[in-house]
């Protein structure tokens, strides 16, 4: 792997730009397109076993299953739906990291539709979904899941379920639309106050593939990643009395072992800062796990979400 790859594979922690230049987006791991090839596959697979299901309806405001195009704020934005459940319960939407489209979280999907109704969608310059005009702010991206949500969703509640930069935007988008949002599952979050942890946990000073890291993650934290968006330093705020579960990995920047202390508890700190979100708040750790919860413990990440909208319905 080289240099760039290297210091993309340390800073994922912080933009989840996984597999490519912090830069330049063209480089890919052979792991990373083996990766892709079989999550497209996994995805192909349920839109085939949905087609039936897309023709006839089923009920319950599950509009469609499979995946298509919609429009949003002028924008062609592609979504996917799967798996049908009680019109009490609220519609699962995952929401991917930072240079990973609805496609990286096609096997979490899979598994949760045998029981739920979930959904995931492309970001403005992820996956399928149109490039963004511009740099993009909080308000650019709540604004285009206000519309995905209304489209997919209807009036039926959501649990929105976030890995990294897709769980910050969704703690961030929750707390204005509690009318919507009726529980959190947070994948090893983005942090609320990544750029002044970052600067922190790894001073100016420093030299080699931790200077390139730093350098790399305050970059993308200003819209130099594949979005365009901005990720600003920002104080929680209440959800309301929400469920939401926190997961944070146990393991990350073996890279940059001199940093690796100061990086860990930056992370943890972050972690615990989003507790702040509701009184029904939890933190726990994925052993074993990296940044990518739901790829290293599956099987966590599935009980969580589970759990959150089995409270979620509860309290509907």
């Amino acid at each position: 792997m080289n240099r760039t790859l290297k210091t993309t594979a340390v800073a994922a922690t912080f933009c989840a730009v996984a597999g490519a230049g912090i830069v330049g987006y063209g480089e890919v791991t052979a792991e990373a397109q083996t990766r892709t090839q079989a999550q497209a596959q996994t995805q192909g697979q349920m839109q085939t076993t949905s087609a039936t299901t897309a023709r006839h309806g089923h009920g319950h405001g599950d509009s469609f299953s499979g995946t298509k195009k919609i429009r949003v704020d002028g924008y062609s934005v592609n979504v996917s739906c799967s798996g049908h459940s009680a019109a009490r319960k609220p519609v699962v939407v995952l929401m991917a990291g930072a240079g990973d489209g609805l496609d990286s979280v096609a096997g979490l999907q899979k598994t949760l539709s045998k029981k739920n109704r979930v959904c995931s969608y492309d970001r403005l310059g992820e996956g399928e979904s149109d490039q963004p005009n511009g740099i993009q702010t909080i308000n650019d991206s709540s604004k285009i899941l206000t519309g995905v949500l209304n489209q997919i969703t209807g009036d039926r509640p959501v649990v929105l379920a976030g890995h990294s930069m897709g769980g910050y935007i969704a703690a961030r988008y929750a707390p204005d639309h509690r009318d919507k949002v009726k529980g959190l599952v947070l994948m090893d979050a983005t942090i609320p106050a990544l750029t002044a942890g970052i600067s922190k946990a790894i001073p100016e000073s420093a030299t080699g593939l931790a200077a390139e890291m730093r350098a790399g993650a305050i970059a993308g934290n200003e819209g130099q990643n594949p979005e365009q968006f901005v990720i600003d330093d920002v104080k929680v705020r209440s959800a309301g009395r929400i469920p939401v579960q926190i997961i944070k990995h146990e393991s990350e920047y073996s890279q940059v072992p001199d940093y690796r202390p100061a990086l860990e508890q930056m992370w943890s700190e972050g972690q615990h800062e989003w507790l702040g979100l509701s009184r029904r708040s939890s933190l726990s750790t994925a052993a074993g796990s990296g940044h990518y919860i739901y790829r290293d413990r599956p099987d966590i990440a599935v009980k969580a979400i589970q759990g959150v909208t089995a409270q979620a319905t509860a309290r509907w």
